[in-house]
Parts: structure tokens; sequence; C-alpha cells
């Protein structure tokens, strides 16, 4: 069985995204679909004393309605990395592995970026190192996949010969099971069951940026990752 995942590039992503990536023999970027203003592309959630904190990356959106993941610029008219990086040390200064990671995502950060997907792509990829997440990855904006969204997707399973489509419970509201079944093509939702681990400033918090976890365990984060498989 070979299967397939697709999902929106973000920044800093939660677990749920790398496990996504870790069941997946192909995972897609869905980068060339309409930017969704308040979602995760640009922004993620890291802890703080008074809880979840976030970091986001300005972008440039004034008369720019409707463009795509790949087309979003970054605004890099303040100094948003070296904001991000000082609250990311500010918080995690006492945290057993601060170091090499904020170091390593430092060098990342500090690129000059101008595409939000280039920095998200660049700063996925370290974070699949820290995990040890190795899945083949494409863009969907790369593929010659046309049709609705459902139409969409199928054709990039048949493309990639994938016979499984691993997809999260938001598209149950709009994917085409019957299209799929038609196809031979079996569609598995992701069941994610967030793991606990020790953190920094108090009880647990969920759903950060997979960064918490890495900061907080080290080396040991991809072993916890891939028991939750």
């Amino acid at each position: 069985m070979t299967t397939l995942a697709v999902l929106q590039p973000g920044f800093l992503p939660w677990l749920g995204f790398f496990d996504q990536m870790l069941r997946s023999d192909i995972f897609i970027y869905y980068d060339d679909v309409q930017f969704d203003k308040h979602g995760w592309r640009n922004r993620n959630r890291v802890k703080g004393p008074v809880g979840p904190q976030f970091l986001t990356v300005p972008i440039l959106h004034s008369g720019r309605t409707g463009q795509t993941i790949a087309q979003v610029e970054i605004d890099n008219r303040s100094p948003w990395a070296r904001k991000q990086l000082r609250t990311i040390r500010q918080l995690y200064a006492k945290a057993p592995f601060l170091e090499p990671y904020a170091s390593e995502l430092e060098a990342v950060l500090q690129c000059p970026w101008e595409r939000l997907l280039d920095l998200n792509l660049a700063v996925t990829a370290l974070m699949c190192d820290w995990l040890g997440v190795t899945t083949p990855i494409r863009r969907a904006s790369q593929l010659d996949a046309s049709g609705g969204q459902s139409e969409r997707l199928l054709s990039i399973c048949r493309m990639h010969g994938a016979t499984c489509y691993l997809s999260g419970d938001a598209a149950r509201d709009y994917l085409d099971l019957d299209l799929f079944a038609q196809a031979g093509i079996r569609v598995q939702w992701q069941d994610y069951r967030h793991p606990v681990y020790a953190q920094r400033h108090g009880s647990f918090i969920s759903h950060l940026s997979a960064l918490d976890l890495v900061l907080n365990l080290g080396p040991d984060s991809g072993a916890l990752l891939a028991s939750q498989t």
C-alpha cells in the first residue's frame, strides 16, 4: 500500500503535521491554493508563562486579495526574525535543549527570505531533520493536476500510484469519498492523539509548534513522535 498525504505548508508546524508526514510514503505541499489570512501559514504558537504565545511572520497583503500560498511575500520592513528569536530564547531559556536547536533555527530564519513558502519549506525541512522524518516531498504547484478540490487530490494520488489517501478531519466537509472509492483509493482519516511530555511554564498545553517538543525533549523528540503512529 502506498499512502499519500496533502497539506498546506505552515510556519513552525505542530506535531500533527509531522505525524501525517511520517505516516505517508509521499507527502505533497498544497502550495497553490488560496492563502488563508487567519490560518497557520504564517504563524504558530509557543508556550510562555501566561500560556500560548503567537510567533507571526508579517506578510504583504494590501491589494493582494486571492493570492495563493506560493505567491505570498514577507513584509521585511520590521526585524521580525530577530524579534521571534529573542522571544524563543526568553521563553525557553531554561528548557533543557535550547541549544543547538535555537541556533540552527536562527540560521534559517535570518536568511533574506522574500516569499513565505520558501521560508516555511526551509523551516519544516529543518524540523524534519530534528524529528527524523524523511518522507519524500513534492509541491502541488509543480504537478499537472486540475479540476475541483476532490478531483485534484484524486489526480495527485493517481500520478504517484497511491492506494491510500491520508487526510485530516477538516477535509470531511468537502472530500468526495465516492470519487475515491470508484478509483479504488482508500481514504484514511488521521486520528492523532497528541502526546503529553514535560514542558516549561506549568500545566501541559497541546497543539503548539513542534518546536516546543524539540526544545524540551531534544534528541528524544523523534522517538516520541514515531511512538504515536
